[in-house]
């Protein structure tokens, strides 16, 4: 008997494996089966969906219509003509209230439990105050409730904005970076004049201006395991806006640790995901938490950041608006929240998909045999150390270098290894090798004379030089310290940043 025919939807970031498809046919008897025909039709994929061993990769996760494999047979789970695979990828563009239905919401201190409004607050809050399900009783909640928003970017934006002018009581905002020119594309919180400043200092002052009547708390530091429980401790409910994987973690576990919920989205180009973790049901169990949906992170540069990948500029704001959503049903007990689901968007095709989550018995937090007791080095899980460019080569130059080169004429080839795309926002006139076409194009890159080798930061670059000297015995390259960004930072401040 013949294999059924099935269909394989792939994520924006494998994608570039696949020549640009998103939903691949394959004649497959099992979901291991269909990997083993989708790496055979695409070599390029096959590492990153198959370890070694040729098992699936613990960071993906695979879901046959909105079922977890995990919850089935796993690799082994027989298919069925029409079936519909999804591989889910982590993408790197949260003490419980009682609530008037029962329902589990998060926990805000008692001494204000039925806080007082003005007149102007009830007239500001009026189209609240009239829900018949929501009424002044989930007015008080949120006027009552501690939320803290974790990173002011593109989503941090809108989540401060709606659940500032939802009345939600006490608003914290945690970041430590300044309003680049790059960020108003999508973090609509801030203006032209604002570039150059704290986010956080911006973000306040755009938030008292919308809703006076709330307190903010500003925390300008970088999240870090030594801070982490101290800081979210004092909040009911934590909004995940953050942008690269080891604070994604570090949130996660120190919201199960703390027994908070963590209000989580993601995007990335035109994807995004949303879910709420550790949320308190009515049995008393906490719901799955990120490390139940990935229990690892993916290799470090598999997945792009914004900054590398890009994000369409309203796809925060649909998703920010979203987790806002998601707070305001968590703190009033008001709807059903994401609890053990995960929705899943594409803005290019605007279709939605909802799948299930369920715990994962080996959650090293809260499985049926923790491990984890304490927040650990979060980069040192996610593989950040092992990725720095410095460990890779010692020879590099600086900006002021490559100008000194190119005014003294000095024979030299420069490789940008960049994306097409962003060669044309802006170059340096180099010889274009994409990254990931590099062992396609050895012949291009001389064995011989100085080979200066550049990306947007200097990350990229150095992969492609460790690459190339270790496998290939090169042993003439340089890598551009700070890449294009500071060539435009030092040398050409009218070109171009991204």
């Amino acid at each position: 008997m013949s294999a059924p025919t099935i269909q394989i939807l792939i994520p924006s970031p494998l994608r570039k494996f696949t020549g640009g498809q998103s939903k691949i046919s394959v004649e497959a008897i099992s979901v291991e089966d269909a990997f083993r025909s989708l790496s055979s039709l695409y070599p390029d994929l096959a590492p990153h969906v198959l370890n070694q061993q040729g098992s699936i990769q613990e960071f993906l996760r695979v879901y046959i219509g909105d079922e977890d494999i995990q919850a089935l047979e796993g690799p082994s789970t027989q298919l069925q003509a029409g079936d519909l695979v999804s591989i889910v990828p982590a993408i790197a563009c949260g003490s419980a209230l009682a609530a008037a239905s029962g329902t589990a919401a998060a926990t805000a201190t008692t001494a204000a439990a039925n806080p007082t409004f003005s007149r102007a607050e009830l007239e500001r809050y009026s189209r609240h105050l009239i829900i018949p399900e929501f009424n002044i009783q989930g007015q008080r909640k949120l006027k009552n409730a501690k939320v803290l928003v974790v990173g002011t970017g593109g989503l941090g934006a809108p989540l401060l904005q709606y659940l500032a002018a939802a009345g939600v009581g006490t608003l914290g905002i945690l970041y430590f970076d300044k309003v680049e020119d790059h960020n108003l594309q999508r973090q609509v919180l801030f203006s032209t004049s604002d570039v150059g400043r704290p986010k956080v200092e911006a973000a306040a002052d755009r938030i008292r201006g919308l809703n006076p009547n709330i307190e903010l708390r500003i925390h300008e530091v970088q999240l870090t395991r030594h801070n982490a429980l101290d800081i979210l401790a004092d909040y009911d409910v934590i909004a995940d806006g953050t942008d690269n994987f080891p604070t994604r973690y570090l949130v996660n576990d120190a919201c199960v640790l703390l027994g908070k919920v963590n209000v989580y989205a993601s995007i990335f180009r035109f994807e995004g995901q949303l879910s709420v973790f550790n949320y308190l049901n009515p049995d008393g169990n906490r719901g799955p938490n990120y490390r139940d949906l990935f229990p690892t992170p993916p290799p470090p540069g598999l997945v792009p950041s914004c900054a590398e990948g890009g994000v369409i500029g309203v796809l925060p704001g649909i998703l920010g608006s979203l987790q806002a959503n998601e707070v305001i049903k968590v703190i009033s007990g008001v709807g059903e929240t994401m609890s053990g689901r995960l929705l899943l968007l594409d803005a290019a095709t605007m279709e939605t998909r909802t799948l299930r989550l369920r715990p994962n018995p080996a959650n090293p937090l809260n499985g049926e045999n923790p491990t984890q007791t304490e927040l650990i080095d979060y980069e040192q899980f996610c593989g950040i150390d092992q990725a720095k460019p410095r460990t890779y080569t010692a020879k590099s130059i600086n900006v002021q270098t490559l100008r000194e080169w190119r005014e003294a004429s000095r024979p030299f080839t420069l490789i940008d290894v960049r994306e097409p795309y962003e060669f044309d926002i802006a170059n340096l006139e180099g010889l274009l090798i994409p990254k990931a076409t590099v062992e396609d194009h050895l012949d291009a890159i001389p064995a011989e004379g100085d080979v200066v080798i550049h990306c947007r930061s200097g990350v990229r670059s150095a992969d492609v030089i460790n690459l190339l000297e270790s496998k290939y015995g090169f042993g003439n390259l340089y890598n551009l310290e700070g890449g294009i960004l500071a060539w435009a930072r030092e040398i050409d401040p009218e070109m171009a940043t991204y």
